[in-house]
């Protein structure tokens, strides 16, 4: 199968999730990344804001600003199809941009390089046992993450992994994957 055909197919099954269960699904990624030894050595946390029937990120950010963790959020740059991350300290400093996504405001917004962001939590739709992901389809992780030297991790709900994914050149693989089992790989810990 190739990588539209699986990405269309994990979204229909992520869609007929009950709220009970993406609830339950959610609040055990939650835990499990809270709880990780990667998670509390870690200072800057690069992470998306959810929307639609991603998992719920909101409580994962809260949860850094009150551990005193500072949060960069992506804005993506469609032209050039990259993305920069920027510092927020609460939902006012973002705004809603094209496809309903929620983006840092730059005015009120400090950028961070990549090498300041000690843990990348990368979003996905499908993840195999080496790391690897098949995303949105927009690629703008995929050009972030060649020169990313830090921690990188996905949440995925145990139907998001498979043992093989197809990968190409410019792929490249997250260290870990945390499910609602726990870690499914674990590369740095």
């Amino acid at each position: 199968m190739d990588k539209s055909n699986l990405r269309s197919n994990i979204i229909e099954k992520l869609k007929t999730l009950s709220a009970a269960e993406r609830k339950n699904i959610e609040q055990s990624l939650e835990e499990n990344l809270l709880t990780s030894e990667i998670w509390k050595q870690s200072s800057v946390i690069g992470i998306t804001i959810s929307h639609g029937f991603e998992w719920n990120t909101k409580s994962i950010i809260e949860a850094a600003w009150q551990n005193g963790k500072k949060v960069c959020v992506p804005k993506c740059q469609p032209k050039e199809r990259k993305m920069d991350f920027y510092l927020i300290n609460n939902y006012d400093q973002l705004e809603v941009v094209y496809y309903n996504l929620q983006e840092p405001k730059l005015e009120e917004t400090e950028k961070i390089t990549k090498n300041n962001i000690d843990l990348l939590v990368v979003p996905g739709l499908l993840f195999d046992k080496q790391g690897y992901r098949i995303g949105f389809g927009g690629g703008y992780y995929d050009r972030f993450l060649t020169d990313f030297t830090n921690k990188k991790l996905s949440l995925a709900a145990n139907m998001q992994v498979v043992d093989k994914l197809p990968a190409e050149l410019f792929d490249v693989p997250v260290d870990d994957v945390i499910t609602e089992n726990g870690f499914i790989i674990q590369g740095g810990l």
